[in-house]
């Protein structure tokens, strides 16, 4: 990586080839979206949406090589080399023994969890997303999480924010006994806990807890690019060491992973269930025929899972990583220099507005991050996500339990947007923040009994 030291500005480490255009609405067209949705932007068609921040999963944009690369994909039932290609690459990266395919980081978790999960079996994490969180309880186990007290509040500044909290997660192991613990998860970076990496040391203090009640550690590694290039910035000893070899490294403290490769695979669609374990891969891939397909292809083209080889070579680009942080970080410093509360420092993948601090006199039970994601789309068509009170509350004997945090996430997808697009959005963002005192909070019209955020519908209270 050569720069020269008098330029300041970070550009692109790419140049465009094809471009999509994109709708542009006026509010009065958004007014009527945004209500025959049932103000949930999940609900909203793509093409009324002009800048799409609802996830960074699935949404990057791919290379010319991996375009190429879905042309040279071998479409064989068994025994692609498609896949032997991909399952190198894992390998690699990871040093783990089975590479079992899936269409996506869900599957995975879905598949594993059906075998390790089940009544009364706990599950603990430094924080678990909707998805994991889902197919954990969905077995039938506990979700746990056990983020460290630094994460739980926006407004404090450190270097690894999403670290588990090692203390934690060794009382949740006697509180509920090492035998019902099937595995311990640790999530990099911690999505939920606001994009936020996990030291080295902490990965290796999390091993040494399993070590010492003989549990798995997991990784749930979707955007393990994006958490080594952290350490390699904030933790002593690795501003020498390749992200590659820090990726490594990050792995070789785990038993196993789950990934979805539409994070820091840079695909459209894929992912993976990578074990050590002859065993409990055994029963993984008999399950994955049963759900997801033959073992060298797991619900995959041949095309996507040369796609995925291929963004793996590229996600653990110097260059890359360098842009993809400081652009991430470009639009949290400018929203924070403009008195909007974001959760600091910002994240690798999105930045996340504190919906408390912005809206303080909304309580969490009329959802005010959703309020706020609300607002984003009706004054600028910017469509973001809820992660607060829709997505992690709940009720308990008729009493609402809020989350810890209650948060917008502005997701930015890989090699996507410009940062004039950003600049946009920092527009928006500010011009909502401006009018918050005319914000208001909602009430549930529907909810679905699990991953409720996808699917509800709402009304202004």
């Amino acid at each position: 990586m050569i720069r020269d030291s008098y330029i300041k500005t970070v550009i692109e480490p790419f140049k465009i080839k094809t471009v999509e255009p994109i709708k542009f609405t006026n509010e009065e067209d958004r007014k009527h979206i945004l209500s025959e949705a049932g103000y949930n932007t999940f609900l909203i068609d793509a093409e009324n949406v002009l800048i799409d921040l609802l996830t960074d999963s699935g949404t990057s944009a791919m290379s010319s090589k991996q375009w190429a690369g879905l042309l040279d994909g071998d479409e064989s039932y068994a025994g692609s080399r498609s896949f032997f290609r991909m399952e190198a690459m894992v390998r690699k990266i990871t040093g783990l023994t089975h590479i079992i395919p899936t269409h996506q980081g869900r599957a995975a978790e879905k598949i594993l969890f059906s075998i390790i999960g089940g009544e009364g079996k706990v599950v603990p994490n430094n924080t678990h997303f909707d998805t994991t969180r889902a197919n954990v309880e969905f077995s039938g186990a506990l979700a746990v999480d056990c983020l460290n007290e630094d994460g739980k509040h926006p407004e404090v500044i450190a270097d690894f924010k999403g670290n588990m909290d090692i203390a934690k997660l060794e009382a949740t192991i006697q509180k509920y006994g090492a035998d019902n613990i099937p595995a311990v998860l640790i999530t990099v970076t911690n999505n939920s806990g606001g994009g936020q990496p996990v030291s080295m040391e902490n990965i290796r203090q999390t091993r040494a807890v399993c070590d010492k009640y003989g549990l798995k550690l997991i990784m749930d590694s979707c955007r393990f690019a994006e958490n080594a290039y952290f350490i390699k910035l904030r933790e002593p000893g690795y501003a020498d060491k390749t992200p590659l070899e820090i990726a490594q490294e990050m792995f070789s403290y785990a038993d196993g992973s789950t990934m979805s490769a539409k994070k820091d695979g840079l695909v459209n669609i894929g992912g993976w269930l990578a074990l050590n374990d002859d065993d409990l891969a055994v029963l993984c891939r008999n399950l994955l025929i049963v759900t997801e397909g033959f073992p060298t292809y797991g619900g995959l083209a041949g095309r996507d899972l040369e796609a995925i080889a291929q963004g793996l070579e590229e996600i653990l680009d110097e260059d890359y990583l360098h842009y993809r942080i400081k652009s991430t970080e470009y639009l949290g410093r400018k929203l924070n220099e403009q008195g909007v509360p974001i959760l600091m420092p910002p994240g690798g993948h999105a930045i996340y507005l504190d919906a408390r601090r912005f809206l303080p006199e909304i309580p969490q039970e009329q959802f005010p991050a959703q309020s706020i994601t609300c607002a984003l789309y009706l004054d600028g068509g910017i469509r973001a996500v809820e992660i607060g009170s829709v997505m992690f509350g709940r009720k308990e004997n008729g009493v609402f339990i809020a989350p810890d945090l209650e948060l917008v996430r502005l997701a930015i997808p890989r090699r996507v947007y410009t940062q004039s697009h950003i600049d946009y959005v920092i527009e928006v963002v500010k011009h909502v923040h401006d009018r918050r005192n005319e914000l208001k909070g909602l009430r549930l019209t529907y909810e679905a009994p699990m991953l409720r955020h996808f699917t509800a519908r709402f009304e202004y209270l």
